[in-house]
Formats: structure tokens, sequence, C-alpha cells
């Protein structure tokens, strides 16, 4: 086997077409071609020098060079590469190498704080993956300060309205005038910590990330603005 072979998720991630879960929903709609094949499983083996690989009648080729962004992401514009109906975070970029980036994880559109942006489908796949357990530490508004037993559902892992279980979390207090605690969690499902609070009775009012792994949101970076990470903090997050 080539030494450039790779299992055609991975080599579409890396290329900055999606993640490794965008890329799953692009073949399942008949859109990924090798070599006149069309691809129906995602382990399918490529060789990334020598095939031809097309999306949607596009040829795909490997960059080289990754890059890794931090932005202070701003309310009112959604983690998306595009969408129809509102302005995303790719709007705040104004880089050459805009189009080769994708955001890392999904902030909510009224959700503000430290949102990663690369071209590196493995980098983002294992800071996303729940079996990682990377932290994602948050700044929470909420309409009331919950209850010391309510608070220790929380963080001993409670059930959501829909069934499924949360793992357990970390909760302190803020000292913040804007916002009520800190959480820690270690997993992204949707809406997670609005529906943890939820599932307790309280409301969450205002949302902001500050942490993921070791890398706290720059405080010199205004809602909106973004710079590149060091490799010392890439390093760091991988």
């Amino acid at each position: 086997m080539s030494e450039n072979s790779m299992r055609i998720d991975k080599f579409l991630a890396n290329a900055n077409v999606g993640s490794r879960s965008d890329v799953k929903k692009l073949i399942k709609k008949k859109l990924v071609i090798v070599n006149e094949t069309l691809v129906s499983d995602a382990s399918y083996k490529v060789d990334a020098l020598k095939d031809d690989i097309r999306v949607n009648g596009e040829v795909i080729t490997l960059r080289t060079s990754p890059s890794y962004y931090v932005m202070n992401k701003r309310s009112g514009v959604v983690t998306a590469k595009k969408d129809h109906l509102h302005k995303t975070v790719m709007d705040d970029l104004h880089i050459d190498i805009r189009e080769q980036l994708f955001p890392v994880g999904r902030l909510d559109k009224d959700t503000e704080g430290l949102l990663l942006l690369t071209s590196d489908g493995d980098f983002a796949h294992r800071l996303t993956s729940p079996k990682h357990d990377v932290e994602k530490e948050y700044a929470v508004g909420l309409d009331a300060l919950p209850l010391e037993g309510e608070l220790l559902r929380i963080e001993e892992g409670l059930e959501l309205k829909d069934g499924s279980r949360t793992k357990p979390a970390k909760i302190t207090l803020s000292e913040h005038p804007d916002y009520t605690l800190h959480i820690t969690i270690t997993e992204g499902k949707y809406h997670q910590v609005k529906r943890m609070f939820g599932a307790i009775g309280r409301k969450v009012e205002r949302l902001k990330r500050v942490r993921i792994g070791a890398l706290q949101l720059d405080e010199h970076l205004a809602t909106g603005e973004y710079r590149e990470l060091t490799t010392e903090e890439v390093e760091q997050l991988q």
C-alpha cells in the first residue's frame, strides 16, 4: 500500500472540504468520486498524490501547510461556512485564506467567545470528538443562581429532556458582574449548556466560551477579532 494512502474522509477533511461528519454527508449524497468511481464508504482508501478525487465535480488536492486561527466570536453570527439566512463567522474574516478555513465545533448564534478556525481536519476532529474529553469552559449568565443541590446534579451529569445523559461537569462561581458562574464540559451536544441549566429550571441569558483545552480566550481580542495561533498554542491543543 502506498505511503500516501489514507481514508477518503481523512483526505477530504485535511483538504478543507469540511469535518469528517460533513464528508460523510457528501458521500451519502453521492457527491464524492475517485478515479470515476462513486465512493459509498468513508473508509475508502485513496492515494493522496495520484488519485483523481472530486467532490461535486471539483478536483480536490491537499494543502501542505494547515492554518490555525483563534477568534473571539461576536453575538449575532452563526458558526458555519455558509448560511443563506444569516451572517456567519466567516464574514468577519478578512484574510486571503478565508475559503480554506472552517470552524472547529459550533457556538450558538447568541453565544460569544473562543472559536477556533482551521484547515486541518484531524486537528478539528481531535478537539470536537467526545472520546478525547477536551475541556471547554463557558462563562454563564443565569436568570438566578441555582441551589447547591441543583448545581450538584449538573456536576454529576444529568438527564436531558430528550433522554440523553450528560457527562460530569465542573462548576465555579464567576467573579465577573455579567456572569453567574463558569462551567467546564468535555462534550458538545446541541445547545448543551442551555439545556443543562434548563433541566434544573434556570434560563441562560448570556453565554461566552473562555477556554478550550489549555487555550484561554485572548483578552486582547475584541469581539469579532481574530489572530493566528502560535506554534506553541497549536502544539498545546494537539
